[in-house]
């Protein structure tokens, strides 16, 4: 919708990874039960996204400017994200031990799933269908729509773009930092986790095709079953399976899956 290449999303992963761990080191402390540590780490995330109006007032100095300033704002918010993560969190990769497991595992005959990765899968569903229904039936998600295509004449009509802007950024802001939280049981909090993601959202959004929520989807599902299929048999080609079908969707269809061609 605000047509910038904002490198610094990953980062908002990292941070929301980060702060997941110290929210439920504080919830092991308090004696909160395990069966609300995912309500611990989403609120975690949200509390965090906070910081999304901040930074999009930031940006607002580079919308509709060249891609290389765009690039070059966020990459140094990047910078100065790696930092803070380095004054409190350290170098160290932070993990937290047996919470992943505290959910206990389900058996589907040879296969052993952790009942937390069932739990991610859910909420990864229940968020994407949220995000459809807000944008296909609320005012908000209207508003969001027009804008999206065609910025000027929705201002003309009397949409407060800047407000507009604003709570975009931060419900994307929110997204990435709950993302970062809930996926933390399952691995270690580490520095550069956040450019990690960044390559794999451009991946995502390459094969789905910019602008498209359904394609985003569904680049999204491509790239995650093919790096957990690279990953349990051959964990060296995981990167090269998703690139070969980057590759692929730009020779044979440029605009991606279920993008729009544009002049």
């Amino acid at each position: 919708m605000q047509k910038i290449l904002n490198l610094a999303c990953g980062s908002f992963y990292a941070l929301g990874a980060y702060f997941g761990v110290s929210a439920v080191r504080w919830a092991l402390g308090a004696g909160v039960p395990a069966p609300l540590f995912v309500a611990v780490l989403v609120g975690s995330g949200l509390a965090l996204s906070v910081i999304g109006p901040l930074i999009e007032r930031i940006l607002r100095t580079i919308y509709g400017r060249d891609e290389s300033l765009q690039l070059l704002l966020t990459f140094a918010l990047v910078l100065m994200f790696e930092d803070v993560i380095r004054f409190f969190w350290g170098t160290a990769p932070q993990q937290l031990g047996g919470v992943y497991l505290v959910y206990g595992q389900v058996h589907l005959g040879s296969l052993t799933i952790p009942v937390y990765n069932l739990i991610v899968i859910l909420a990864g569903g229940a968020v994407a269908a949220l995000m459809g229904w807000v944008l296909a039936r609320t005012r908000f998600g209207r508003i969001v729509r027009a804008t999206a295509e065609n910025r000027e004449m929705s201002e003309a009509l009397g949409v407060d773009i800047a407000r507009v802007y604003a709570r975009v950024f931060t419900l994307g802001t929110a997204l990435g930092t709950v993302g970062g939280a809930l996926v933390i049981p399952a691995t270690a909090a580490m520095t550069g986790m956040g450019i990690e993601l960044i390559v794999e959202a451009f991946a995502v959004v390459v094969i789905g095709g910019l602008g498209s929520m359904r394609g985003a989807f569904v680049g999204a599902l491509i790239v995650g079953v093919l790096e957990a299929v690279a990953i349990a048999t051959y964990p060296e080609l995981e990167m090269l399976a998703v690139y070969a079908i980057v590759i692929a969707v730009l020779v044979l269809r440029p605009a991606g899956l279920l993008g729009k061609a544009t002049a």
